[in-house]
């Protein structure tokens, strides 16, 4: 390895911060993240954000609550590269005594080039797929997006729905008569979680091992 300074290779580190200081965002709060979680290089965290145990951020991720916020991220949960989670000012979701600009319940699956956008609700075991939109809704558990597929207006997802590939659900008439996630559908949710939920753990041990002052991991 080539002897640079660590300064020169501070591109390759996740960005975490605090929010910047706004007129509807004035008071800084860090993020706070589980030791076991996983924010790999190219990603940036901002702001009110909590993240769960063993929760795999790919690379090129933007989680940043500096306008919307706080934002939860739960257990098992894995975002894939190009995934962009974001808020409006002073929209959110209740639950109970809590509100949320995001909120993403455990083992959930958000794909290649997913937008986010709050005031969202994603329940558990939920799969977002490739390049999709999911913008002022509530997306229950079990529920699949396909890639391409857009959701908002304040729709409700319910449990184990399918949104078709493609398909703009922007009406309550729309989402009431989706059908049930089909049994492939469902498999390959099951998969991708599974391959993602070894992502944290394995990466950890490469980069700690295999590191530079910096923390970029090297041959």
């Amino acid at each position: 390895m080539r002897g640079n300074s660590d300064s020169e290779y501070n591109c390759f580190k996740p960005f975490i911060s605090p929010n910047p200081i706004t007129s509807f965002n004035p008071v800084q709060r860090y993020p706070s993240i589980d030791e076991t979680a996983l924010i790999s290089p190219f990603s940036s965290v901002i702001g009110d954000v909590f993240i769960g145990d063993n929760v795999y951020i790919a690379p090129n991720v933007s989680v940043r609550a500096d306008e919307g916020a706080p934002f939860h991220i739960g257990s098992t949960v894995n975002l894939q590269e190009g995934v962009v989670l974001h808020g409006l000012v002073d929209k959110r979701i209740s639950l109970g005594k809590y509100s949320y600009s995001i909120f993403i319940g455990n083992k959930v699956t958000i794909a290649h080039g997913a937008l986010i956008h709050g005031p969202v609700y994603i329940g558990n075991d939920v799969f977002v797929g490739f390049k999709s939109i999911v913008y002022n809704a509530i997306v229950e558990n079990g529920a699949f997006i396909s890639y391409n597929a857009v959701v908002t207006n304040g729709v409700r997802i319910a449990k184990n729905r399918f949104v078709p590939p493609g398909a703009h659900i922007d009406t309550q008439e729309k989402a009431d008569v989706l059908s049930t996630v089909p049994k492939d559908s469902e498999e390959f949710a099951i998969e991708v979680q599974r391959v993602n939920q070894e992502f944290p753990a394995s990466y950890h041990l490469l980069i700690g091992n295999n590191r530079c002052s910096c923390g970029f991991a090297y041959n």
